[in-house]
């Protein structure tokens, strides 16, 4: 999205992991695996949603992407990041409509239409669609794939995400990475690793630079149980 800029374009494919998760087996492995993935990845997961009002399925969040997609111009990134930091940071139980639902409203969607698309057997399809493209091919969840060949697995380093984009035939960008308040006021919410990745800055210079613009007013901290995100003031 910034090194690559126009020359890559974003499809996002809901792989559907539970129909129904067991309310009582595999908690605790559930748990596990945020706190892995918290580690691999150094961004932000709160994994109590398991313990205090853990989710039914992860289907209406599926279909709640396809039916946020409908209507965005950004391809559903925006509802699709505002699901996961609702579940994933803020242990929001979001698997039924009217959850669903305020999260479109707060990224600014015709909720209206969301609701109708939500519903609709178009939408229905939509995910039945990706659910079979993901059954067809069963990389782990998440992969990305470039150029219909070029895939990458799991929670790798930035570099092989790059090979992978230049394989398909991607082109990067000449211009410099952007500040740090210029990343977040592009992007939105950032968590720290993000950050770091995105301004290509070592670890404490990002984390100094991101507490120096808290501490003039110019960006505001959310603590999550493992980390931060961080947000225009």
């Amino acid at each position: 999205m910034v090194e690559f800029a126009d020359s890559l374009t974003w499809t996002y494919v809901m792989g559907g992991l539970a129909r129904q998760f067991d309310p009582e087996a595999g908690r605790s492995e559930r748990v596990g695996e945020w706190l892995e993935a918290a580690a691999e990845s150094g961004m932000p997961y709160d994994p109590r949603l398991w313990t205090e009002g853990p989710i039914s399925s992860s289907y209406p969040a599926c279909m709640a992407v396809k039916a946020g997609t409908e209507q965005s111009s950004d391809g559903g990134y925006a509802y699709l990041r505002a699901l996961r930091e609702g579940l994933m940071c803020f242990r929001r139980k979001l698997d039924t409509t009217e959850a669903l639902v305020e999260e479109a409203r707060r990224v600014k969607l015709d909720v209206e239409r969301f609701r109708v698309d939500l519903g609709s057997h178009a939408t229905l399809e939509a995910f039945g669609a990706d659910l079979e493209a993901t059954r067809t091919e069963p990389w782990p969840l998440p992969t990305l794939l470039f150029g219909g060949s070029h895939a990458v697995s799991g929670f790798r380093p930035y570099e092989e995400y790059r090979g992978a984009a230049l394989a398909a035939g991607a082109e990067p960008t000449k211009a410099d990475a952007p500040g740090v308040l210029e990343a977040v006021k592009r992007f939105g919410r950032m968590a720290t690793a993000e950050v770091i990745e995105v301004c290509e800055l070592p670890e404490p210079r990002a984390a100094a630079e991101l507490w120096r613009l808290a501490a003039d007013w110019r960006l505001r901290p959310t603590k999550v149980l493992t980390g931060y995100l961080w947000e225009t003031t």
